[in-house]
């Protein structure tokens, strides 16, 4: 496995999109575990656990017995080097076993085998998708996995629906020698990055970034162009990533939504964003262009 890397060749290549995985492993429908021997992706409270050493941890193919009573049913995702790739959710007081090696996978410092980090972001968008569909958003029946699918079927009323992906526009704001950076309080101490939200209803990505630079910090923007994209499953987003010039605008920050938001000197940079997001990967392709 290869640990991350300190630069991208691509949006493509960033971590939790499908390029990391293509090599290694292929996504199917849990209809039918095909059973035998395997590997195993462990999840608790959304870190993953890993067999050690800790400078190259990786998938465990045989976890102790009592691991695998400590979670629920375990569900098969599909094939990891051609051996059944089996996903379980952990109880709350599993305890972690000796040598072992745990990661938030949402760990802005976290160092991980690309590979692992990434099937740890399907993993936690499949256990989202499981818990949100345990019921039927029409009547509120119980449901059923339909076969050869990630969907599912109200056994009550029949309704069909599938796993929902939420899009969002990032977007790197630009004037002569300046960006526009943003900060959350639950972020790291220090911590800036780029502007962005959730797409609403009716607009396409390009508005959906004018938008919430508009709303977030009243800057208006312009000569908008399309980066890339990442999978960022925290817990089901697709980041649709841009860089724009600034078009005017005073600065005025929507406090519900922000900590601060203020322009940066491009030789002067706050606290970046970690490697593993297209935000850190837009500043460091598209801050001089």
């Amino acid at each position: 496995m290869v640990l991350l890397p300190d630069s991208y060749l691509s949006p493509l290549h960033l971590p939790f999109n499908n390029a990391c995985l293509q090599q290694r492993f292929e996504l199917q429908t849990p209809d039918v575990d095909p059973g035998g021997p395997g590997v195993w992706l462990l999840l608790h409270n959304g870190e993953i656990w890993l067999q050690g050493p800790a400078e190259q941890p990786r998938l465990p193919d045989s976890p102790p017995e009592a691991i695998l009573t400590q979670g629920g049913a375990p569900l098969c995702l599909g094939t990891w080097d051609g051996r059944p790739c089996r996903l379980l959710e952990l109880d709350e007081a599993a305890i972690l076993p000796a040598g072992w090696v745990v990661v938030q996978l949402s760990d802005w410092h976290g160092q991980i085998p690309i590979e692992s980090l990434s099937l740890g972001g399907v993993a936690l968008q499949i256990l989202h998708w499981e818990r949100s569909s345990q019921r039927c958003p029409s009547c509120g029946g119980d449901t059923q996995r339909l076969p050869g699918e990630w969907g599912k079927r109200c056994r009550q009323c029949g309704w069909v629906f599938f796993p929902n992906v939420h899009p969002c526009a990032i977007t790197l704001v630009k004037r002569p020698g300046e960006v526009l950076l943003t900060r959350k309080a639950e972020w790291p101490a220090g911590r800036y990055s780029l502007v962005s939200g959730f797409v609403h209803f009716g607009e396409c990505l390009e508005e959906a970034a004018a938008r919430e630079v508009q709303e977030e910090t009243g800057v208006e923007i312009a000569n908008l162009r399309y980066v890339g994209s990442q999978c960022w499953p925290f817990p089901s987003q697709l980041m649709a990533g841009f860089v724009a010039d600034y078009a005017g605008g005073e600065l005025r920050i929507d406090y519900q939504e922000l900590e601060d938001a203020r322009w940066f000197a491009v030789d002067n940079l706050p606290a970046m964003p970690p490697l593993r997001s297209i935000s850190r990967y837009i500043l460091d392709n598209y801050l001089f262009d």
